[in-house]
């Protein structure tokens, strides 16, 4: 049996904690006997999460010396830390069988010196502030989440799910994690080298209503002539001045937003349909099946047939 201790401090965010907790107390209720799931904060109190939410912990941490999966949460709480916090990181951390941070929980891990001449990543918008306090980590800020040994970090709040799917494969096969992942109404499709698609929804900011409604029109129609020319007529605009405003007010420019649209709603339709290739190359955009292969390389090293064949699950009721 696996212990897994989740680590619990005021200010956590409540996701991190109970997306990964669900996960494998669904893998646990699936396969008896796998996993003993334990939470606990240094002195055993309860503590507060950001959101107000109160989380009573089964334990103090100083019960613990080791588990096999030490899981440390992100959080409001990793700005200013509790030295005894990090001092236990730093003791026991190295003892668990795998380290795992959700979000900015690699923060935590980093303080205690654990990521050092490692690579790892966590939310995109912490990923500098990680590189730059932290110049002894490699920190990659595209991937939803990183495996560097037995260390593994994840980007924000959701990307922890994933995360914990993939461990859950890892260690009971991908028919469990697939029955976790269903039960729960999320995909295990997303491979860790995939792109942090909340970097995507940063760009989503365009104050003037033409703009915005530009975006929407991408992703409504990802098959359709989305040209600088095309959408500034849209926009009323002239192709120069929108194409300067689009950025301005995105931080993007119209092509790669439309190059991110069209890839998601690719990487959708190969998960959830039987379409085939060709057919998926038109209803995003890219007209031929080449252009749409070209497109997956770049983005994950694969092409759209291997990443349906690993990916693509149809579902049971």
């Amino acid at each position: 049996m696996r212990t897994v201790l989740v680590v619990l401090f005021d200010d956590v965010q409540s996701l991190d904690v109970t997306g990964p907790l669900e996960v494998f107390a669904g893998a646990e209720a699936h396969s008896g006997g796998t996993y003993r799931i334990r939470t606990a904060s240094l002195d055993g109190a309860p503590v507060r999460a950001s959101s107000g939410l109160v989380l009573v912990p089964d334990h103090a941490l100083t019960e613990f010396r080791a588990a096999h999966t030490l899981l440390v949460p992100g959080g409001q709480g990793t700005r200013g830390p509790d030295p005894r916090l990090v001092h236990w990181l730093r003791a026991h951390g190295p003892r668990a069988e795998r380290l795992v941070s959700v979000c900015t929980g690699a923060i935590l891990l980093a303080e205690a010196g654990l990521l050092d001449g490692r690579r790892a990543t966590t939310h995109w918008a912490y990923c500098d502030k990680l590189a730059r306090d932290h110049p002894a980590v490699e920190v990659d800020a595209d991937p939803i989440y990183v495996r560097d040994g037995h260390i593994a970090t994840s980007a924000g709040v959701t990307a922890g799910i994933d995360l914990a799917l993939a461990l859950v494969e890892e260690d009971l096969g991908r028919d469990v994690a697939l029955s976790v992942a269903r039960h729960l109404v999320v995909f295990l499709r997303r491979p860790g080298n995939q792109a942090q698609f909340s970097a995507q929804l940063a760009a989503q900011t365009a104050q003037r209503a033409p703009l915005r409604e530009v975006q929407q029109w991408i992703t409504e129609h990802p098959r359709d002539d989305l040209t600088v020319e095309s959408l500034a007529a849209r926009a009323r605009l002239s192709p120069r001045h929108f194409a300067r405003a689009f950025q301005a007010e995105t931080g993007t420019t119209p092509g790669r937003y439309v190059d991110g649209v069209r890839f998601e709603h690719a990487r959708r339709l190969l998960e959830d349909t039987a379409d085939g290739v060709e057919e998926i190359s038109r209803a995003c955009g890219y007209g031929t099946p080449e252009a749409m292969r070209r497109a997956f390389v770049k983005a994950l090293g694969t092409a759209p047939a291997e990443y349906r064949r690993r990916f693509h699950t149809t579902v049971t009721r």
